[in-house]
């Protein structure tokens, strides 16, 4: 796949992640913004979180996918900068309280009100840094995941 597509749809898969996690309370519904044309969707709360859990499956192959190219072929070649540890390492917190919340909404699953708000909350909060991360990351210029490593050769 060409970088710029991947890139493009990394992108894309986020920005609908975000809408349809935030489409998952009732803010839309609440402020009426599902009342503009062609956003009615977003106050269905199923609808939205299937829309979610499909992309989130999606975006789980993708940062897979990645990690993967990185550890077998740019491992040695380059190195993440601290603003690409960052945005990665919440990715991946990001997909862990997500896997949590789906175990949290298995109709078998019981846990106590304290639990499902931690998890909750601590998702919500990981996705707010990484927004605000990638935000500060490409007001600043400093929007690489890498940077090239001469010395890293091994």
């Amino acid at each position: 796949m060409n970088n710029i597509l991947f890139v493009r749809f990394f992108k894309i898969v986020v920005f609908f992640m975000a809408l349809t996690g935030v489409a998952q309370m009732p803010i839309f519904k609440r402020y009426y913004i599902s009342d503009l044309p062609g956003l009615g969707w977003l106050a269905d709360f199923y609808l939205t979180n299937k829309i979610h859990y499909a992309l989130a499956a999606v975006l789980i192959f993708l940062v897979m996918y990645l990690a993967t190219e990185y550890i077998l072929t740019k491992r040695n070649s380059m190195k993440l900068s601290r603003c690409g540890v960052v945005r990665a390492s919440l990715f991946a917190l990001i997909i862990f309280t997500g896997v949590f919340r789906v175990i949290k909404n298995l109709p078998y699953v019981t846990m106590d009100p304290f639990t499902v708000m931690m998890i909750d909350w601590t998702h919500l909060v990981f996705a707010m840094l990484l927004g605000i991360v990638a935000l500060m990351a490409f007001i600043r210029g400093k929007s690489s995941y890498f940077e090239e490593s001469r010395n890293l050769i091994r």
